[in-house]
């Protein structure tokens, strides 16, 4: 079963005779319950107390207030604040788990990704090997600044990784154990603002070989001021290297094909294109310019990659200029 709740829709609906009205609907949840709320024999008790349930969640949700960074229905993010915003970058190379070897070349990732954000006149610092707890120390100060000033937070974890988990020096987490503190309810001065993470880490242990494409015919075909409620979860972004289930490659001498394509497209197309055609670029550079060459193992040699995004901004956002006087470091 289904259980349903009520939720509000805060737009005034047009009767067509003059007359509007705030539109309640009943929109049900997609979560398995123990029962509906038009099961049979159920009676009042249960109604007062999904009522009951429902008043403390609204109370709860209704105590958070952030500022309004841009206009409701604005096209783009605000990225005329006094600042960019932080951005720290995870670069792990050695581990204390004997199972995984040295990330070689990832300096190279680090070092060109740190000089890349402060050209988009993010303040850059680099952590270097952290365990799980010095990881979240640093994310804890992050969350807790005032962010008032900045246009928004970029994080960059560079590791080994495995099926949704992320390795510290010494232990696994999910990432959702970092980026949840940048919720609108945790950081509201991060609120309406993008929060982007970029994550160069194997997902899984699949290969992909890939498909040769040959030449051939082609075709192609030719209110906004008033408050509003965003959800805790807005505003977010992820840029994974490989997906799920697959390998990331690096190469030991030049870094890895995500990191070396993410920083070519943010030193030359940063300021040019909004965020998601700037990655889908990415996308194409590892999946066209990059191929395994391991001769000695034939079944890792000559592989592919694909970078993938999930994105859960609400509006366009671009690297615009700054100030001279507003520009990090």
């Amino acid at each position: 079963m289904t259980d349903e709740c009520i939720t509000r829709t805060f737009s005034a609906l047009s009767y067509g005779n003059g007359t509007t009205s705030n539109n309640i609907n009943a929109d049900s949840i997609d979560a398995q319950g123990e029962a509906s709320s038009s099961s049979a024999g159920v009676g009042g008790a249960a109604s007062a107390t999904a009522s009951a349930a429902a008043a403390n969640v609204a109370t709860t949700v209704n105590k958070y207030v952030a500022r309004m960074p841009v206009d409701r229905y604005a096209r783009e993010y605000n990225m005329n604040h006094k600042h960019r915003g932080l951005a720290l970058i995870f670069n792990h190379e050695y581990f204390d788990i004997p199972s995984l070897k040295a990330r070689t070349g990832t300096n190279v990732d680090s070092e060109e990704l740190r000089k890349a954000l402060k050209r988009l006149d993010f303040e850059v610092s680099v952590h270097k090997d952290c365990k799980l707890r010095d990881i979240l120390k640093h994310i804890e100060k992050a969350a807790s600044m005032d962010h008032s000033d900045n246009d928004c937070i970029a994080i960059a974890i560079l590791s080994h990784g495995e099926h949704g988990y992320i390795y510290a020096k010494d232990v696994q987490y999910k990432l959702d154990n970092i980026w949840h503190y940048f919720t609108s309810h945790i950081c509201p001065t991060l609120a309406g603002k993008p929060k982007l993470f970029f994550i160069q880490a194997c997902q899984g242990d699949r290969l992909d070989p890939g498909v040769m494409l040959e030449k051939g015919t082609t075709e192609t075909d030719g209110e906004s001021s008033t408050s509003y409620k965003i959800p805790i979860h807005a505003d977010f972004l992820f840029s994974y290297s490989t997906i799920p289930g697959y390998y990331s490659w690096r190469n030991t001498t030049n870094g890895s094909w995500y990191m070396q394509s993410l920083i070519h497209e943010l030193n030359e197309n940063g300021k040019k294109y909004n965020i998601l055609t700037l990655l889908t670029f990415v996308s194409q550079r590892v999946a066209v310019d990059f191929e395994s060459n391991v001769p000695s193992t034939p079944i890792m040699d000559r592989q592919k990659q694909i970078p993938c995004v999930t994105s859960m901004l609400t509006r366009i956002l671009r690297f615009t200029d700054k100030p001279l006087s507003s520009k990090a470091g």
